[in-house]
């Protein structure tokens, strides 16, 4: 058994994995020093800077035997990030992150270092940084999806059958009638579930600075499916600024308009697939205890509704 090595594990990280209740992540949080320790001798790595962390993994700096700079990016193995390393390796580092090593027992990926100081987020344009995002979105959604990764036909089959169960816990009638219309929209394109890859999460906070191109993609949990149902988060990026614009439905619309431009969408299929997103985020929410939407994703949906093409 390898000597663990002392590690700072960011706070966030243990809020995340270490709750009350939660023995596997409170697991795989105690083994994370030997984890670590392993893979540094495995793949010939020395550690060079402090950790950092995304929503639910650790992120070490390290620098491969020859010198080259690298990450190394441990997390519970689970089903989102299970079709992780064929993802990017189809990808092929167009527009991500390039994957170096990757170990499946563990979920455990060497990746090519960027620059966790310099997110998209914090480009001061709003315009520009969807652009940018928006770019990159299409590069990734012009990749047919390998073989082998969860598709949107079966997860779009399941949402429409949990919906009549999870209506009823939803506080406001609106929100329940707009609930099932997000259910219909999803029911009508149930024979149109799409063949791309998609990388189901693709905001700002999940880009960044690279050396070999200007911004690349990060934490993708990819999916097979219509790019339609990856333009929400981009929709719902950087909210603060569409609140502020003073005309939510009109600053929504400018989104999806260049969003489904630069991709090259059907508007229908993609307003679709998009209530489809907001369907999958209320199921989750309900699951969780919640009783009312997110108010950004209520918005996204009516402006996108009034709007409909026929």
């Amino acid at each position: 058994m390898r000597t663990p090595i002392r590690i700072d594990i960011p706070d966030a990280l243990v809020a995340s994995h270490g709750r009350p209740g939660n023995a596997s992540g409170r697991a795989w949080l105690a083994a994370l020093p030997t984890l670590v320790a392993e893979f540094l001798d495995r793949w010939e790595l020395r550690p060079d800077g402090p950790t950092g962390n995304g929503m639910a993994s650790l992120v070490l700096p390290v620098r491969r035997a020859d010198g080259t700079p690298a990450a190394l990016k441990l997390q519970p193995a689970t089903e989102d990030n299970a079709g992780v390393a064929t993802g990017l390796r189809a990808w092929n580092g167009d527009g991500i992150v390039r994957l170096l090593d990757h170990d499946p027992d563990t979920s455990t990926q060497l990746l090519e270092r960027l620059d966790a100081a310099r997110p998209l987020s914090a480009v001061p344009d709003p315009t520009a940084a969807l652009e940018i995002l928006a770019g990159l979105l299409a590069r990734l959604v012009a990749v047919p999806a390998p073989p082998g990764l969860r598709h949107l036909a079966g997860i779009a089959a399941e949402m429409v059958e949990q919906t009549p169960g999870a209506v009823p816990g939803l506080r406001d009638p609106a929100e329940r009638r707009l609930m099932r219309t997000c259910a219909s929209a999803v029911a009508e394109l149930l024979g149109e579930p799409g063949d791309r890859l998609l990388h189901w999460d693709l905001h700002s906070g999940n880009v960044l600075a690279g050396e070999r191109e200007p911004w690349l993609a990060i934490d993708p949990e990819p999916l097979a499916g219509d790019p339609g149902f990856d333009l929400l988060p981009a929709l719902d990026d950087r909210w603060a600024e569409v609140t502020a614009s003073g005309d939510i439905s009109r600053a929504v619309l400018r989104r999806f308009d260049l969003l489904t431009d630069a991709l090259g969408l059907d508007r229908r299929r993609a307003t679709g697939w998009t209530l489809g997103r907001v369907l999958q985020n209320a199921l989750w929410d309900i699951e969780d205890g919640k009783n009312a939407l997110e108010p950004s994703q209520v918005a996204i949906a009516t402006a996108l509704l009034r709007h409909r093409a026929p």
